[in-house]
């Protein structure tokens, strides 16, 4: 460092390059008496020494969540949102999936976790002014082999789900090159994918987009109720991989979670419309839901209206709406719509948007 940048008093920067004292970092790591006796300086120079050399390290001024807000176009990657691929999802997430973050999606089997997946895997191959990063997805599975036959028949209908993007931009997306996809059947497997083969790909700009089905699935199998604390430190040191490659790369982290069922009659009468009488809790537990940005639940429920798909909807649609709701995020409210799932894709139903 070059200590005559400093605003300080000749003397105590004699003092500090005849202590052969070679940077800033240096002189924060002693305390205030060792500096003394490394330099000689008087208890006052000592002080006035660490004050400049605080200030010389400090970054520049903090910037307030207001200010981001309202400046959107000085912090475009803080502002960035990877689309779902429907409107009516988007609006409800106020753009999509934050480009940083962990984001769960829990729910019972047959809520269409998967299925928004798998549209995600799409979503993100377009261009950043269709809502998409323009590259592709890691897609890891940890209980069910990828339902390629499914993912080839939303890739053939992609212009009726997206009417929003001209057919040439479609055409263009060779979207099955770009989906990577990994079995990972134990946790070591999982974390040598996350540490080791995923940082290749994001290095390489071939993905932006990882997605875990499910994070539950491995830790419920291989740990006990008495392995707790050692199932914790898993998670947490899974959880803080996952933010850094976010962080790192741009990429959102979109991980399927499993839950419990325990019916709660006490808030049955108070469940919004589309939501089950029963109250349902992720899995993993408090330590899991730490790491997450956002969490958004699904649910399945039989619709009373006449079907929202009829004519061209694949059996997994028949009569039934299902309820996307957002349980928390930093900047979004407690609130839910309705979607279903056609043969084509998720298509959220519009007059079916809601607070929780």
């Amino acid at each position: 460092m070059d200590w005559d940048q400093l605003d300080l008093n000749p003397k105590v920067i004699a003092a500090v390059k005849k202590a052969r004292i070679k940077s800033a970092e240096d002189i924060l790591k002693f305390s205030g008496p060792d500096l003394q006796r490394l330099t000689k300086l008087s208890n006052v120079d000592v002080q006035h020494l660490l004050v400049a050399v605080s200030a010389a390290l400090q970054k520049p001024n903090v910037l307030t969540v207001f200010q981001m807000y309202h400046e959107k176009a000085c912090f475009v990657a803080q502002h960035r949102r990877l689309s779902l691929g429907c409107s009516v999802l988007d609006s409800l997430l106020r753009g999509g999936l934050p480009v940083t973050g962990i984001t769960e999606l829990g729910g019972e089997s047959a809520a269409g976790k998967t299925q928004i997946a798998i549209q995600l895997c799409l979503s993100v191959q377009y261009p950043c002014r269709y809502g998409g990063l323009e590259a592709g997805a890691v897609y890891i599975c940890t209980e069910d082999v990828f339902p390629n036959k499914r993912l080839q028949q939303l890739i053939g209908l992609q212009h009726k789900l997206r009417t929003d993007v001209p057919l040439e931009v479609i055409k263009q997306r060779k979207f099955g090159d770009n989906i990577f996809i990994e079995h990972a059947a134990d946790i070591e497997t999982l974390n040598d994918c996350i540490a080791q083969r995923v940082p290749i790909l994001l290095l390489r700009g071939l993905v932006r987009l990882i997605i875990i089905d499910s994070i539950a699935a491995l830790f419920r199998c291989e740990f006990a109720a008495k392995d707790s604390v050692v199932k914790a430190k898993h998670l947490q040191t899974l959880g803080a991989q996952l933010h850094t490659l976010s962080s790192r790369f741009l990429a959102p982290v979109f991980c399927i979670n499993q839950v419990t069922d325990a019916v709660d009659n006490m808030s049955a009468g108070q469940s919004h419309v589309g939501i089950l009488n029963k109250k349902v809790s992720p899995a993993l537990g408090i330590t899991w839901s730490n790491q997450l940005l956002m969490r958004l639940m699904v649910a399945r429920t039989r619709s009373s209206e006449p079907d929202e798909c009829a004519g061209e909807a694949s059996q997994s649609c028949s009569g039934v709406v299902r309820t996307l709701e957002v349980v928390f995020a930093p900047h979004l409210p407690q609130s839910f719509c309705c979607y279903t799932i056609n043969v084509e894709g998720v298509k959220g139903v519009e007059d079916k948007v809601g607070m929780s």
